[in-house]
């Protein structure tokens, strides 16, 4: 694994990109129209199930009556799907769940959807954290303890700079006010989520390594 003194290559892989395509008999312009085939049937497929996991995990949450901004797990699906993903994938995942979300499916956190609530600011933050993380992961910081702790954190931070002036702007809140209700409560809950991408991204690398 990448130790945090060591040099980011400028690109390289990030998870998805591993998965294994089975080769299949016939000429060479037919193996080559089907590999593209199979490679556009396989990302569609991340796409749709980074979508489906930022779904999920937004409906695993906790409602704190001094705030409009649930606690949820849908920011460490997010920066598990960007990592996972890589930028361009993340970015399709994470529009597919805002647009559907908007246009009126159920899948925000609380079942909600829409645009017009107090923390729909930290759905645009999903979207830029995810592809940020996905940018760092193709240069390697999801393989370390560290270094995924530090994508997980400023995963974090990206979702905070996007939900709080929301959240400021749509309940008339002053920036003191902003930060009580949506950033305070969850300072805690978001290290424990960095900590959850520092264990699952270095230990999927190091399953990779063992297994190729």
């Amino acid at each position: 694994m990448t130790t945090i003194g060591a040099p980011l290559p400028a690109r390289g892989p990030v998870l998805a990109d591993l998965l294994p395509a089975a080769a299949r008999p016939g000429s060479p312009r037919t193996r080559a129209r089907s590999a593209v085939a199979r490679a556009a049937a396989v990302n569609a497929a991340l796409v749709l199930t980074g979508t489906l996991l930022v779904a999920g995990l937004s409906q695993v949450l906790v409602p704190l009556p001094f705030t409009p901004v649930p606690l949820s797990l849908g920011t460490l699906g997010a920066l598990l799907v960007g990592a996972a993903l890589g930028p361009a994938r993340a970015a399709a995942s994470l529009g597919i769940y805002l647009a559907a979300g908007i246009l009126g499916v159920g899948w925000f956190a609380g079942g909600a959807s829409g645009w017009a609530f107090a923390s729909f600011g930290y759905l645009l933050g999903f979207l830029a954290a995810s592809v940020v993380v996905g940018a760092m992961a193709r240069r390697g910081a999801d393989r370390s303890v560290w270094r995924s702790i530090g994508i997980g954190l400023i995963g974090g931070a990206i979702v905070y700079a996007f939900g709080v002036p929301w959240l400021m702007v749509f309940t008339g809140s002053s920036l003191g006010e902003a930060l009580v209700m949506g950033v305070a409560p969850f300072v805690l809950g978001d290290a424990i989520k960095a900590a959850i991408v520092a264990i699952v991204l270095p230990s999927a690398w190091a399953l990779l390594a063992r297994t190729r």
